[in-house]
């Protein structure tokens, strides 16, 4: 394993889901963890006895993101600073996906959308990122894409675009921050099995679908996330800049399942 020990993560909404599996993969490695959510609920509460389990230092912030505020994202920076005044590592991750055909999106759910896909994403990098290097703190910095970002659905259009918009961010933003020591990656899920996705998996003809469409014939649980979130944060990653690491069994590259 890829030792984060003497490291300050915070992962954004990490109390369910890939989230999650970050943020306990990150306190299995040695790091010290903050973790973030919506509400202290009994997942908020697993997901910190999990870490707490490792011997880390944890904690637990509340806050919304992609509140009517004009930046929702410097109370939460604020707020995870006060938890843990030595962060240096940001996995942005909280995310929200419409299933909404393009003809029926409108621009309320269309901006909640982007607000906290994207907007969100951007600005608590920015206020990390100017703390950093103020602090003269060579930082890490990982943006969860998706496999959406470069493969369209139809009911998907405002969460395609968003993911599409992250994986240029991690380009444009890791060409301005390099400079800085500051290091910024990403990575982009595939289809997991999560409470989120069962309802999907769990329909033999999905799944049996999921199995032609992906190279490995694998869906795997969540947490081949958190083993690949570590690794980018880690030494063994230090000469990337700017990758996006899709984590999807190969179902990106195959143009032409044959069933």
């Amino acid at each position: 394993m890829n030792s984060l020990a003497g490291r300050n993560v915070l992962v954004t909404g990490s109390t369910q889901g890939v989230g999650q599996a970050i943020v306990i993969a990150m306190a299995q490695a040695g790091a010290n963890v903050v973790i973030h959510g919506l509400k202290d609920d009994a997942s908020a509460q697993h997901t910190l006895q999990s870490c707490l389990a490792t011997g880390v230092q944890a904690e637990l912030i509340i806050g919304d993101l992609a509140n009517d505020s004009d930046d929702p994202t410097l109370e939460v920076f604020q707020c995870a600073l006060d938890a843990n005044p030595a962060i240096d590592t940001l996995v942005n991750n909280a995310g929200t996906y419409i299933d909404l055909p393009y003809l029926e999106m409108d621009v309320e759910r269309f901006q909640k959308t982007m607000k906290l896909n994207v907007f969100s994403y951007y600005f608590l990098t920015q206020h990390f990122a100017k703390h950093w290097v103020t602090e003269e703190v060579a930082g890490r910095v990982v943006m969860i894409g998706s496999i959406n970002g470069r493969l369209a659905e139809d009911v998907h259009t405002a969460y395609d675009t968003s993911k599409g918009a992250i994986e240029m961010m991690v380009k444009s933003v890791a060409v301005s921050l390099a400079p800085h020591g500051i290091r910024v990656n990403g990575l982009a899920p595939g289809l997991f099995y999560t409470p989120l996705t069962a309802p999907a998996l769990d329909d033999p003809k999905f799944m049996q679908w999921m199995e032609i469409h992906t190279p490995n014939g694998e869906v795997p649980g969540p947490d081949v996330c958190g083993d690949s979130a570590v690794f980018l944060v880690s030494d063994a990653a230090k000469h990337l800049c700017g990758h996006m690491l899709m984590v999807d069994g190969g179902m990106s590259i195959w143009q032409q399942p044959d069933p």
